[in-house]
């Protein structure tokens, strides 16, 4: 495993968990508004943490820690990412899987074998424009492949979407609905307009909250329930 960076302690990561957080280096994502560069850019990447040490630390946490998220950079990429939650789930530690949902195959397998306990998908924009706000070629045809796979893996889930303004707007919500409709979680998260992949995005402005109300107003009419991250 490439872990990029580590974190030791979050009570907001995992819903109602303690968890450590372990960030993978590396993504076939280039979303424009990411500020998580280092873990993107291989030019920007830094010195990685032997899994050895990450595992030491869990193994020293057990009953203190209830849980450990894996996130990126894109944790599906890791060639060993199976092995090493194998190794987590045997310390009897809950799984939480931050995904861009673009390897259906490897969420497919890792929800079959029981290896992760919560998924957290980052829903980038309506299909339509999902490879310029992703920065990418991806098959849109994978990404609702693995909206389906979560929705029906009975796994405890979000599905969640950064809100850049101007680059999702409003007549985009409707159709983001759409595009996830019948699930049980949705996040509207703020966008924060720094150490952006993408320098320029630096300066795009937030919604405000009145435009988050009625976001998330419209969003409540397609998933059981709609939250808004700030």
């Amino acid at each position: 495993m490439k872990i990029g960076g580590f974190q030791e302690f979050s009570l907001i990561d995992y819903p109602g968990k303690l968890c450590a957080i372990v960030f993978t280096q590396g993504c076939n994502f280039r979303c424009p508004y990411c500020h998580n560069s280092d873990l993107v850019e291989p030019e920007k990447f830094g010195k990685t943490m032997p899994e050895k040490n990450a595992l030491s630390f869990l193994e020293k946490r057990k009953g203190k820690l209830d849980a450990v998220s894996i996130t990126g950079g894109e944790p599906t990429l890791q060639k060993d990412l199976v092995d090493f939650i194998r190794k987590v789930k045997e310390m009897g530690f809950l799984v939480k899987l931050d995904t861009n949902g673009s390897d259906p195959e490897k969420v497919d397998f890792l929800v079959k074998e029981k290896l992760i306990d919560y998924v957290s998908m980052d829903v980038k924009s309506p299909p339509e424009k999902y490879k310029k706000v992703s920065g990418s070629d991806i098959d849109i045809e994978k990404i609702k492949r693995t909206l389906e796979i979560i929705k029906e893996s009975g796994l405890d889930y979000e599905f969640r979407t950064t809100l850049v303004k101007g680059q999702i707007v409003e007549e985009d919500i409707k159709k983001l609905g759409e595009f996830v409709k019948g699930s049980k979680n949705y996040v509207l998260q703020k966008f924060v307009p720094r150490n952006t992949l993408d320098p320029e995005f630096e300066s795009r402005e937030s919604y405000k909250e009145e435009k988050f109300r009625e976001f998330k107003s419209i969003m409540e009419k397609y998933v059981d329930n709609c939250k808004v991250r700030v």
